[in-house]
């Protein structure tokens, strides 16, 4: 896929102020400082689409960018950084759970997992609720250049052990790097599939 235009549209707190209309969706979420922003960037080949920063929670709003005038990338809010607050932490989850659950557009939620770290209770547990929620989702290992191959192999390897204990099968996992680009070519394609089912011609 081909990605001619990558242009920001709206940030907001509210998911009955998300743009008008079918157009698919694709959104991206996971703990601060997981990498979601500098992700978005790397898809889009846009340096500085999506604000990325070195402070964890940057991200704060539902952001919405348009990619070919046909489907959207939305960059979410992180969970889970204690340094919130309690009530802004429970904020942030409200904005994130209407989000995910009211909006008809989003056709998959890619989570994404910092690879240099083992399964955390976090994650598994969010991972949880999108599976009672029937949530379409798919695992996104970021950072694996910070790795080597066998680091990165064993630490998958733990994830997906940890996840069959509870789960009949695995959902879509891709490995990427926002520095080296590496996996854009496949979450690219993987998006195309699905935008490629809703119109067949």
């Amino acid at each position: 896929m081909e990605i001619k235009t990558a242009t920001f549209v709206i940030s907001n707190t509210d998911v009955n102020k998300c743009p008008e209309g079918n157009s698919p969706e694709y959104a991206f979420i996971g703990r601060s400082n997981v990498g979601k922003s500098s992700l978005i960037n790397m898809l889009a080949n846009r340096k500085g689409l999506a604000m990325t920063s070195q402070k964890p929670g940057k991200t704060q709003l539902i952001n919405h960018f348009i990619i070919n005038d046909k489907w959207f990338l939305v960059d979410l809010p992180g969970y889970g950084y204690a340094q919130r607050g309690k009530s802004n932490r429970e904020k942030m989850a409200q904005i994130i759970e209407d989000y995910i659950l009211k909006r008809a557009q989003l056709l998959n939620l890619f989570l994404l997992l910092d690879c240099r770290h083992e399964p955390q209770r976090i994650d598994l547990e969010f991972i949880q609720w999108l599976g009672e929620n029937s949530v379409p989702f798919s695992i996104v290992f970021t950072k694996i250049d910070k790795l080597s191959r066998l680091r990165l192999n064993n630490n998958v390897k733990a994830y997906k052990d940890k996840l069959l204990e509870t789960w009949d099968e695995l959902p879509p996992i891709f490995l990427t790097s926002s520095e080296k680009k590496e996996g854009r070519e496949e979450l690219l394609k993987y998006i195309a599939t699905i935008n490629n089912s809703l119109n067949p011609d």
